[in-house]
């Protein structure tokens, strides 16, 4: 039996970039952060997973090919490969031999811009367990101290699991692309402050009985403004969008 609680403390903006610079700038890439902040917006959403020697970084994909020059799946490759690979020249001539940088480099990065992280922990078929680990410990060491403290969330409920053992002092989001109907079973088993829903799959009611179950809402990926307006005014927390130019850091319900 689930019993509703008090709604969790929600200490980040309500327009987050999704992978870092949204579809301005070249997906998890230092560039993307840049981009991401230049425009003023205050927190961002990237994809980590391990290399094959366990070096934790930047991809979305299982492989390495749609957002990069190199071929191959990701886990099958050592960092020191990955950090040859050109992943920025797919996006754009500008943004050539941007590297997948690691969760360290992110993390210096994003303290120096001043950006709040949502780490998606997205692992490689297999590696779920690994990986939610290895980037919970990570974050808990490369993002010391910081506040608002990162933000875990990932689709995987074993990688997410792993995390809460590794680091349970990380706050965490479960991530769905459909909300099931053991959502809040799922949730509170994992101790989650927020659910992470596509926002074409939710309906006001959903967001009521969500909030009302004392989780915070993130929802994925929204690049209407007036789409945008609608979900804030549902009670939806935060909004992560491709359309950083167009969703601006500062708008509210």
């Amino acid at each position: 039996m689930t019993l509703n609680r008090k709604l969790a403390a929600w200490p980040y903006p309500a327009v987050v970039a999704h992978r870092g610079g949204g579809a301005l700038a070249p997906e998890n890439t230092l560039a993307a952060f840049r981009t991401g902040a230049r425009l003023g917006h205050r927190m961002v959403e990237f994809d980590a997973k391990l290399s094959r020697d366990d070096i934790s970084f930047l991809l979305h994909d299982d492989s390495v090919e749609r957002t990069s020059n190199g071929q191959g799946a990701a886990a099958a490759l050592s960092y020191n490969e990955l950090a040859q690979l050109d992943a920025g020249s797919w996006f754009a001539a500008e943004f050539a031999g941007e590297p997948m940088p690691t969760l360290e480099a992110v993390a210096h990065s994003c303290h120096d811009l001043a950006l709040a992280v949502n780490v998606e922990i997205k692992p490689c078929p297999g590696r779920e367990r690994a990986t939610g680990q290895r980037v919970a410990q990570d974050v808990l060491r490369y993002w010391h101290d910081v506040e608002p403290a990162p933000l875990l969330s990932s689709f995987s409920y074993v990688a997410l699991a792993a995390a809460c053992e590794a680091a349970p002092a990380l706050p965490r989001g479960l991530l769905f692309s459909v909300l099931p109907t053991d959502w809040q079973a799922q949730a509170q088993a994992l101790e989650c402050i927020s659910i992470h829903v596509a926002h074409r799959q939710l309906t006001a009611v959903q967001v009521d009985a969500i909030r009302s179950a004392g989780f915070r809402l993130m929802a994925y990926t929204v690049n209407d403004l007036q789409r945008a307006q609608e979900l804030l005014d549902w009670g939806v927390d935060a909004i992560c969008t491709d359309r950083i130019d167009l969703i601006g850091p500062d708008l509210k319900a």
